[in-house]
């Protein structure tokens, strides 16, 4: 087995009402393609996008690596009420969602952001202040729509981002941000 290029986080929305309509697929096809990218999968260990992009990673035989905001796999399971099945990996941070989502993104080399609420925008935000390359599934909803606007006038430079509406070209893009941003 060749060792992993990087690792990709997957920032979504734990429940889709506010995506498009097809983005539970589009989540699925993200994971695949980090796993066909020969990357690692990183995400909150919640459900919605983040858990389909680790099934899609996981059905690619892709690693996925999942950062609960439980302290325990029993309060992950019966208090935050999260998947396991989908990870090869969970760390249990113990730092509810927003630790979580501070431990998630700077574990990773590059996120995604797919759709999104209030979550989405704390790990974008995250990402971008900490300058980690950005890929931003276009026209997914929520958050993920709302990224151009927002940085129109950002107080100071952040992250470089890439975009694209299909999960292939967008995980290529960001592959490539991040070997630039290495080198």
């Amino acid at each position: 087995m060749k060792p992993a290029k990087y690792k990709i986080a997957v920032s979504g929305a734990s429940k889709l009402d506010n995506c498009l309509s097809r983005v539970a697929e589009l989540s699925k096809e993200i994971g695949k393609e980090i796993a066909r990218q020969g990357c690692i999968l990183i995400t909150g260990a919640t459900t919605g996008c983040p858990h389909l992009a680790s099934l899609g990673a996981k059905k690619a035989g892709g690693l996925s690596v999942g950062f609960s905001p439980a302290a325990s796999e029993i309060s992950h399971i019966k208090t935050y009420r999260l998947p396991l099945e989908s990870y090869d990996v969970m760390v249990y941070t113990g730092f509810d969602y927003s630790g979580r989502n501070l431990l998630m993104t700077r574990a990773a080399d590059g996120v995604i952001i797919i759709c999104g609420r209030m979550g989405t925008l704390n790990e974008f935000t995250i990402a971008y202040e900490d300058g980690k390359p950005i890929g931003i599934l276009e026209g997914s909803g929520g958050t993920a729509d709302l990224v151009k606007y927002l940085l129109k006038r950002p107080h100071r430079k952040g992250a470089s981002l890439v975009y694209d509406k299909d999960p292939k070209k967008l995980i290529q893009k960001l592959i490539e941000l991040i070997k630039k941003e290495k080198n």
